[in-house]
């Protein structure tokens, strides 16, 4: 994966508004699931023109498929950059939801998400209280097929310039290499957060993005 090249090409999709138009949906994904063949923004477009152009819903399906391929090509270059660590393993079946890897054999999803409005409280409380955010987390986001409760790393970002673009470092490759990195370097299973659900045990945790 061309690091580099991919961060142009991200950084060419914060140039949009970034809007949903809807909530996520199985029904929506289908339409545009062309999002993980394309690596580039200006054939995006091109095939987001070609496909919906004359569709009553297209300003809602054109932000979907943006938004969708920002977020997949974002978390794309994040599990490449977990699983380059010498303590990580990528899992063998790519298209199992629950495990993307495993850190010293403890297997986990990963999901990047900007720090929640609907948290209601500030980030340094959060930063102090990592568990409370991480219940809110498991609880609020990821609804249908993405919804589950096993264990999961959440990179959590958090723009200070502009409290209103924290989505915008999804595209800052090399600033999410440089905090994933220095996680794995520093990972102790012992500083997880565990809860019990369904009589298993999850463990999770945050690598907080702050820019």
């Amino acid at each position: 994966m061309n690091y580099l090249l991919l961060e142009k090409e991200l950084k060419k999709r914060t140039k949009f508004k970034y809007s949903w138009g809807r909530k996520q949906a199985d029904k929506f994904d289908k339409l545009t699931g062309f999002i993980y063949k394309i690596d580039s923004f200006d054939s995006l477009t091109k095939e987001i023109e070609v496909k919906f152009k004359g569709n009553p819903q297209y300003i809602n399906l054109k932000n979907y498929a943006f938004n969708r391929w920002y977020n997949f090509w974002s978390a794309k270059a994040v599990e490449h950059f977990f699983c380059e660590h010498t303590n990580v393993k990528p899992h063998a079946n790519i298209k199992d939801k629950f495990t993307d890897f495993y850190i010293n054999d403890i297997p986990f999803d990963h999901k990047t998400t900007v720090f929640p409005k609907g948290f209601k409280k500030s980030v340094p409380y959060a930063i102090s209280h990592k568990n409370e955010l991480i219940a809110w987390l498991y609880k609020n986001q990821s609804q249908q097929q993405r919804k589950h409760f096993k264990n999961r790393l959440f990179v959590v970002l958090v723009n200070y310039e502009n409290v209103n673009e924290h989505w915008k470092l999804k595209s800052e490759i090399g600033l999410l290499h440089q905090k994933i990195s220095t996680y794995l370097c520093k990972f102790d299973a012992s500083n997880l957060y565990s809860f019990t659900h369904d009589n298993e045990v999850v463990k999770a945790d945050i690598i907080w993005v702050i820019k």
